[in-house]
């Protein structure tokens, strides 16, 4: 089978793919947490949002197109990162990282520090593509860097993994609405900064006020004193 014909094959897995995580996420979001649906949902999602890092990582170096390899690198990391949280939970009673965790996360450090380093230095590398990289490859820095951290010196707040996970998987998402954007209104728009860079503009800064919010919500639950039952005694 000619390499062509394949490479288009793995072009429309990969659409479908990222279609079907689009959909699926905001239906995981909606679903109450934790629950069988948001489980189902969720875990349809990380899977297709799997394909589609996995078709990435194979069409972009064929194309030759260095900057959407190092960017599939950490957009699938961080559904990857935000799905493996889940099973450590509780680090101090040995569910800490396992070697694939340890391997992810070295690996997308080092990948977005050359996305960084060739958007920063050797645009030539990018293309026009030089902001961009410098924005993602500091995201991604960040991803992996901020769990290794994590790795090493397990954090103390027991609610961690919850903020990861939403966190991450969000910003996954965050990373295939950028994907749809870039195919879409580059169509209309030309492949401009605006293109690449409104989904982070956006989702970033509500995801941090997200997340924040329930760091409030349940530190004022811990912080809340527990009720005190009075039983009243006759004569």
């Amino acid at each position: 089978m000619p390499v062509a014909t394949v490479m288009r094959a793995l072009l429309i897995i990969h659409a479908t793919a990222g279609s079907i995580a689009f959909i699926f996420a905001p239906m995981a979001l909606m679903t109450a947490k934790g629950g069988p649906a948001h489980r189902r949902w969720g875990k349809i999602y990380f899977w297709m949002m799997a394909v589609v890092g996995a078709t990435a990582l194979i069409l972009a170096p064929y194309r030759r197109d260095y900057f959407l390899t190092l960017v599939a690198i950490f957009s699938f990391y961080a559904a990857f990162s935000g799905y493996r949280v889940l099973f450590r939970k509780r680090p101090q009673q040995g569910q800490g990282p396992k070697f694939f965790d340890w391997f992810a996360a070295i690996f997308t450090f080092v990948a977005s520090a050359l996305l960084f380093s060739f958007g920063l230095f050797k645009p030539a590398v990018v293309g026009h593509m030089g902001v961009v990289s410098v924005v993602f490859g500091t995201i991604g820095m960040f991803l992996g860097g901020g769990d290794l951290r994590k790795f090493l010196r397990p954090p103390s707040d027991k609610n961690f993994w919850w903020y990861s996970h939403m966190g991450r998987m969000l910003g996954s998402y965050i990373a295939a609405l950028t994907a749809f954007s870039a195919v879409t209104l580059s169509r209309f728009l030309g492949n401009s900064l605006f293109v690449w860079l409104w989904p982070t503009a956006i989702g970033v800064p509500g995801l941090i006020i997200w997340i924040t919010y329930y760091k409030k919500k349940f530190n004022r639950k811990a912080e809340r004193p527990p009720a005190v039952e009075v039983i009243s005694r006759a004569g």
